[in-house]
């Protein structure tokens, strides 16, 4: 029995492996995601029959609770609310292995006390790992999920957290080392001051952290998750959720690593460098003085004539997008101009959006071709040969400025050249500045209109315009 049980982890561990593999393209996506399922489901059928359960009646009710909220929350949760979503998946992933590391310790408690569990440094070490990772990527990802919502704001008391944090540590280390080295069943205060520490620490590290760095912050949480998760399995001795909890961990610092470089930040410049807005200090008026009569409006029938006579069209969606729900217009548009002998291509950049691949997901729920999802560095020699370049609700990845202005706190950081087209439609509602707090040279360039409004709105009076045409 124990090698049909080691052999079905090692089929999962193989199917997790292939599903992460098949979700880095978006042909391949939903089969990775199909074999990863089936990959877990063989895990938790080899977990149920490596241990002794007591109950498979509270086993079959929780997966009919769990599964439900589950079906409801796919189908209700809008794309735009997506990042949230993945940011309480990551919290409660935590939460659970803060739980399932502290059942542990009570159940140790009562084994040791019938001579059947000896207490070894291992063991001490793993339940340790699990409750503060946990517990740190519970309070973190809500907090996470507060900003992504707007509901918190960056906050100007990063001296302050950061020196909370420091205390943490301190106290953590402390107390995890007194912990592991003494070995001790007896130490429930101790377990439950570190877990309150812990709580604070995940708070106060992601509350300094700016909305424009969430995406980072998110995919790092959920790097943690998978971190408490392998530990989780040590404390257990479940090999599956170690592998499990290995592989997430792997692949979220893999994904924070790619994502820091295409904001051109660090990673301890992301965790403890403060909000790049209030880095930048400009002020609204600040702000509206830059636009001052400068920017070049326009309008819905005014860009229907344009795209008429042009013979490639290079959408550039963000996050404006996302929340008039425009991928559908979209795709009704380009489906017209592509009609009329068009080239339509759709240039992405990987931080577009509030998580990565936020903008590949919207778009192929409109069933947008995959081989028109172009990605940043090939799009971008593509520019200066494109007539109309449209964006749609983006902001800092098609700021200039990255480029050209070392003083910017975004100076570095690539961006898709959308100014090198030889005319650039920005559709927004305002000019409001994005998550890093400057204003975009790009809405006041000689080659840029500007057409203000909901981008689901603005592209379906598009539409109608091209119609009368």
């Amino acid at each position: 029995m124990e090698v049909l049980i080691n052999l079905g982890y090692l089929v999962a561990a193989v199917l997790f492996i292939l599903g992460i593999k098949g979700m880095t393209s978006p042909k391949t996506a939903v089969r990775g995601n199909q074999m990863s399922s089936i990959g877990m489901l063989l895990a938790v059928i080899a977990a149920l029959v490596d241990h002794n359960v007591v109950s498979f009646e509270y086993i079959v009710i929780g997966v009919l609770i769990g599964g439900s909220i589950g079906a409801f929350m796919a189908k209700k949760v809008a794309m735009t609310d997506m990042p949230e979503m993945v940011a309480t998946l990551n919290g409660i992933g935590g939460g659970a292995s803060l739980l399932v590391a502290a059942a542990n310790y009570l159940e140790s408690q009562k084994l040791a006390e019938m001579g059947k569990f000896a207490v070894s440094y291992d063991w001490s070490i793993a339940v340790i790992l699990s409750i503060l990772i946990g517990a740190v990527t519970l309070t973190g990802s809500f907090v996470a999920v507060g900003k992504l919502k707007g509901k918190i704001g960056d906050s100007n008391k990063v001296k302050l957290y950061k020196w909370i944090v420091k205390l943490c540590f301190v106290t953590l280390i402390a107390g995890a080392g007194y912990f592991a080295v003494e070995s001790q069943l007896n130490s429930d205060y101790l377990i439950l001051g570190l877990i309150v520490v812990c709580l604070i620490l995940g708070v106060c590290l992601v509350m300094p952290i700016g909305g424009a760095d969430m995406p980072v912050v998110v995919s790092l949480l959920n790097s943690y998750s998978g971190l408490a998760g392998a530990a989780a399995g040590f404390v257990l001795g479940n090999n599956g959720l170690i592998i499990t909890g290995s592989l997430v961990g792997a692949s979220g610092i893999i994904l924070t690593s790619i994502m820091c470089k295409a904001m051109n930040r660090s990673l301890t410049n992301v965790l403890f460098g403060g909000s790049m807005a209030a880095t930048a200090g400009v002020s609204k008026s600040e702000n509206d003085a830059f636009y001052d009569g400068k920017v070049k409006y326009s309008s819905a029938d005014e860009l229907a004539m344009l795209l008429e006579s042009a013979q490639k069209v290079v959408f550039v969606p963000g996050y404006g997008l996302a929340v008039a729900q425009a991928q559908h217009a979209t795709r009704e548009l380009a489906n017209m101009l592509e009609s009329n002998g068009t080239e339509v291509k759709y240039a992405i950049h990987p931080v577009a959006g509030r998580m990565p691949g936020h903008m590949n997901v919207l778009l192929a729920e409109a069933e947008v071709p995959y081989d028109q999802l172009v990605e940043m560095d090939t799009i971008n020699p593509e520019f200066s040969q494109t007539d109309v370049a449209i964006v749609l609700g983006a902001n800092d990845v098609v700021n200039p400025a990255a480029s050209k202005d070392p003083a910017s706190p975004i100076f570095g950081m690539p961006i898709l050249d959308v100014h090198n087209a030889k005319t650039v439609v920005v559709v927004k509602r305002g000019l409001s500045p994005g998550f890093a707090g400057i204003p975009n040279e790009l809405f006041i360039r000689e080659n840029s209109l500007m057409v203000p409004g909901d981008a689901k709105k603005v592209l379906q009076d598009t539409i109608g315009a091209l119609k009368d045409l």
